[in-house]
């Protein structure tokens, strides 16, 4: 579905709701917002294929920024806010940006980042001004709440770090297809091995720049779900934001889980985590040791995978067989497993041929579907 749909339906409903702040975007907000952007990019010359950059910490208008981009076939690339002006130019120029859209807490580095941005024809600023940008706000109400003529589902185009020498990026096909009619395997796996459904209710403690907390919020959006983003992560709140907002999934990484695991025990015991139905961890491995004092402490919702922003495959693993097979990241989900040496030859004596190769996920439904079978959260209070 497309958030216009649970607009209609619930357009009251917060699609995302700023942690610390309580300030929320209904989804009637969000839809009309993101319409009036995409018209904004289309009359800046921002064409189906075009390319929007994003520097922006977790923002109440970042959501809106993404659909506008999503619903006007445009790519969208998020720059890490703590990244130098060398750096995110870099990432500007080579991305092809046309439009750029960060908020006034950022003015200096955009100043320094002047040479890259001057020439985009869209650079708007939010919470304030910047030299040589326009106000967002009064660049949104010169548009009409209108879908663009020829909208069409845009995609992401991230960075992936995980390389030597300068970021890559990852530049994705355009699904070709209109706004929420894309099939998307996570939308399936999220459904089918967690649970998530149009009343979930998604915690996001980390920086939207990364793949994984916008890819899982924006896909939360599209089951008509709440997305509650933290401006930054700190152990204790994030404890009691699960309390208050009765957030039903999560996504953390390990450090997160250091991070609560070295609270006293009053300060741990201290909410009620009941309406947790799974947390799901990933972005590093995580020491044995530490998940198993997790487990024992939330007990069976907790939940792995193994991915890369390249998606070229995943492995998951849920929490009765992770503690049957300790470290384990668990089994593809998507993707085709193997292991070779540095010659690209088969680990263990195999010729690196294709045929070799175990094919460990035929089809992401097939795998989905055996993982569910393992899937078991617990209802006691923690």
């Amino acid at each position: 579905m497309s958030i216009d749909q649970h607009a209609e339906r619930h357009p009251d409903k917060p699609a995302v709701i700023i942690a610390e702040t309580g300030e929320q975007v209904t989804y009637a907000e969000m839809s009309e917002r993101s319409k009036r952007l995409a018209q904004l990019f289309r009359g800046e010359g921002i064409g189906v294929g075009g390319h929007v950059a994003v520097l922006l910490d977790n923002h109440v208008r970042y959501f809106e920024i993404v659909w506008a981009a999503l619903r006007a076939g445009i790519y969208f690339t998020p720059i890490n806010w703590h990244l130098g002006a060398e750096e995110a130019s870099y990432i500007v120029r080579d991305c092809g940006a046309e439009a750029v859209v960060t908020s006034a807490k950022f003015a200096g580095l955009m100043s320094e980042m002047a040479e890259a941005t001057e020439g985009l024809s869209c650079r708007l600023s939010i919470d304030g001004p910047i030299d040589g940008f326009d106000a967002y706000e009064e660049a949104l109400a010169a548009h009409p709440p209108e879908p663009v003529a020829d909208e069409t589902e845009g995609a992401w185009m991230f960075y992936s770090s995980g390389t030597t020498g300068r970021p890559k990026g990852i530049l994705q096909p355009l699904p070709g297809k209109p706004l929420g009619e894309t099939e998307i395997g996570l939308i399936q796996l999220m459904r089918h091995a967690y649970g998530f459904t149009g009343e979930s209710r998604y915690l996001c403690p980390a920086p939207l720049y990364h793949a994984a907390p916008t890819g899982w919020s924006t896909s939360t959006q599209r089951f008509g779900g709440t997305v509650v983003v933290m401006e930054r992560f700190d152990a204790q709140e994030a404890l009691r934001f699960i309390e208050s907002y009765r957030i039903t999934e999560a996504q953390f990484v390990p450090t997160h889980f250091v991070r609560m695991l070295k609270l006293d025990e009053e300060h741990r015991v201290r909410h009620d985590l009941s309406s947790l139905r799974a947390a799901i961890h990933a972005a590093a491995p995580c020491p044995v040791g530490v998940k198993h004092q997790m487990l024992e402490w939330w007990g069976p919702r907790i939940h792995e995978y193994y991915a890369g922003s390249e998606g070229v495959g995943m492995c998951a693993i849920g929490p009765e067989d992770w503690l049957d097979h300790p470290g384990s990241v668990g089994r593809a989900v998507s993707g085709i497993v193997h292991i070779v040496g540095e010659e690209g030859i088969e680990d263990g004596g195999g010729s690196g041929d294709p045929s070799d190769i175990f094919e460990a996920a035929p089809s992401m439904a097939h795998n989905i579907g055996k993982y569910r079978k393992i899937r078991s959260f617990s209802n006691a209070r923690s």
